[in-house]
This record gives structure tokens, sequence and C-alpha cells, in this order.
């Protein structure tokens, strides 16, 4: 049994300690604040549903079961395409597309860990960077204190301090995009909109997506404004009338929806681009310390929770080996997460365009029949080994 230091108790430290302690190690797991998740809507592809199965955590009792991906045309109102994620796309990629509010998963994985007497939880624990020997791997806290391990695990998030250490690459990347979310009960809602679909309404330079989260309470409203920002910020309040006035090109049907928001929150959306090694002997990457991407294809979450199943499968093994078992674990995830990052990033240009581009795209994507979407999402979707390269 190895002592494995995790820094980091959000949805990726969570989900890694549950992995690593059933492989029989002893986990302590440092939080810079409370064991607390903020934020409202998530969605779980079936490869994200395929790692919380092997956690054994289950989210369909809290989770909204969705019947398609819908894409409509946020100017003229039109619909343009969906993809059906139920019925075929179950069978072949062997669950089913959730969505889920970020708190309810946080709340299961913070139970279990709580559960299993190798964990350790420690809140309000800032680890400022990391210390090493041949045979230890030490979180430093910002106390002054040091927490040793065999090894330590960076899942401290896109600022993490670990990876300032590790990779050294300064603040993360401004995408000059504004998001806007807000969450309203599902009763304020008219019944002709309770759509259970994740549904997006493109525009220019814009687009707004929402569905059903906890257990379809809620409506999560989540609208992005490419409107140049330049400076990072996080759960900023922001007026309503400001979020209309941004998106005020949209039809009259997201137009209501947007409408019903009150309690506004914005961020500015930030990544890095990939970088081939996150691993330093002992020390290793998890998540958005790792790979952070915008939430475009909705696969953040996802990710860590592969890297959180392959990091356990890999560390049935002596504390001697486990330098080398961070390797393989870098060499297996780095392809997979970082073409997932540069579609990320790449997919503004199909929720932003306008004039002739929107036009084409929406040619484009009504052409597709359901085969060819299912097929353009499998490499995505359906990986159920989570070592293997995309």
């Amino acid at each position: 049994m190895s002592r494995i230091v995790i820094v980091g108790g959000g949805i990726g430290g969570l989900s890694t300690a549950l992995s690593v302690a059933r492989r029989g190690h002893e986990v302590v797991v440092l939080e810079r604040g409370e064991f607390a998740e903020f934020g409202a809507g998530i969605q779980l592809a079936p490869n994200g549903i395929h790692a919380l199965d092997r956690l054994g955590i289950d989210v369909r009792g809290s989770a909204v079961h969705v019947d398609e991906l819908r894409f409509m045309d946020g100017v003229t109102g039109r619909h343009v395409a969906s993809v059906p994620v139920s019925g075929e796309y179950e069978r072949r990629f062997g669950n089913p597309y959730l969505v889920v509010h970020r708190g309810d998963l946080y709340r299961l994985l913070l139970a279990a860990c709580r559960d299993q007497a190798s964990i350790t939880l420690h809140a309000n624990t800032y680890v400022t960077g990391y210390e090493q020997t041949p045979t230890t791997a030490t979180a430093v806290v910002d106390t002054g204190a040091r927490v040793e391990g065999d090894a330590l695990i960076g899942a401290d998030g896109i600022r993490s301090a670990v990876r300032g250490q590790l990779v050294g690459d300064g603040p993360p990347r401004i995408s000059g995009i504004t998001v806007y979310r807000a969450i309203v009960p599902m009763t304020d809602v008219p019944v002709s909109l309770r759509w259970r679909s994740v549904t997006w309404w493109a525009g220019p330079k814009c687009h707004f997506v929402h569905y059903p989260i906890a257990g379809g309470e809620y409506m999560n409203l989540a609208a992005s404004d490419d409107n140049n920002a330049t400076e990072a910020i996080a759960g900023v309040d922001v007026p309503a009338a400001r979020v209309l006035s941004r998106l005020s090109m949209l039809a009259e049907v997201p137009t209501r929806l947007l409408e019903l928001g009150r309690e506004w929150k914005s961020w500015v959306l930030v990544d890095r681009p990939p970088v081939a090694c996150w691993t330093d002997g002992r020390v290793t990457l998890l998540g958005d310390a790792a790979h952070p991407m915008l939430h475009y294809a909705a696969q953040g979450a996802c990710q860590a929770l592969e890297d959180a199943v392959l990091l356990g499968d890999l560390l049935d093994c002596s504390s001697g080996e486990l330098g080398r078992r961070f390797v393989a674990y870098n060499e297996a995830r780095r392809d997979r997460t970082a073409n997932i990052q540069r579609v990320s990033l790449e997919s503004i240009r199909l929720w932003h365009p306008s004039g002739a581009a929107a036009a084409a795209r929406n040619v484009a994507l009504s052409a597709m029949s359901t085969t060819d979407f299912h097929d353009e999402l499998a490499w995505m979707h359906g990986v159920r080994e989570f070592g293997a390269a995309a």
C-alpha cells in the first residue's frame, strides 16, 4: 500500500481518490476551500457514465435522460438538425446521455469518499507547489506545512499550482467569450418548452443552450457571448438586462427562455493548448490541471472521470513502480485529451457564424443522417477503455 496525495477536491480529485483507494492505497485529498461544488448543469455522455459505473457511482436517479441533442438556428428560430441519444445510440455506446446538476454528482462522489476509511479529506488547505525525492512526493502548503506521500496527483483545476511548477506555462489562455449562466424552476417554464433535450440556439458571435437538470426540477440556461473579453472572471453577477441585450438578435422562443433567468452569473472562458508531458517523476496532473478545455464538446468532466479510472487501473502496483505508471498514464491519455481540447476550441466555428457561413452550416448539418451523427461522435462518446488513444 502506498500513500497518494491528491491536490484538489473537485469532481476529478474525488473520482481519483475513489479509484486509487480501491487499489488498496491510502489517499489524502487536499482541497483549497470547503468540499463543495458550485455551478449548475453538466452533460455526461456514455463514456462518462461508463467511468462512473466503474467507480460505483450511479447518477441515474438524479439525472435527466435526454432524448436528443437539438440544433436550432437562433436567428430564424428554425430547427436545423437533431441527434437522437436513445434507442440505437444507447445500444451502440452502451449507456445513455444524461444531464445532471453538478452539485448532485459531487455529493455522490463526496459521500462515497467519506465512506472509504482509506481516504482522508482536508479542507482549507492551499497547496502552492510540491517537492519530491526518489521515493517521496510532498505537497507544500501556504502555511509552510508539508504533506508527504509516495506520489502526488495535481487535480487542482485550470489554475493548478502543481501545473505551474511542473509545466510552467503561465496563466490560462483567454478565449474572449463570456458565458452567462442561470437556473430556473421548471414550473416557471411554459409547458410547451419543457423539452427533454439539450438544445442549442446558434447566432452570430453567440449561442444559447438549455436543458433540464435535477431530475427535471430546473432548467439550466447558458448563453455564450463572443464579446472579445480580455479579463478572466468567474461567477460574477450580471444584470438580466445585459444578457438579453447581448443576445437580442435571437428569435422569439430562445428570447422567452432567456427572459426567465434572474440571478445570472458570468464567466470568461479560458483554456490551455495541449502539452505532451504532464508528469514529473512521482508527480502527475489530472483533469483540467492536465488538459483544460472549453466546454463546447461537453467533455471536461467526462475526461477527468476517464483519467481517474485509468489511474486506478494503473496504480495496482508497489511504491517503486508509481513513477513509471504515471508515465504510462500520461502516454495513454495524451492524444485523446489533446484531440478533444482541439475539437472544443474549433467548435466555436460551428456555433458562432453569420450570414452565408451560417446558412452553409445549416445545410451541412441538415443533410446528415442519424447514423452520420453517431459515427461522428463515436470516437468521443463510445470509448470504454480509457487508455485508448483517439
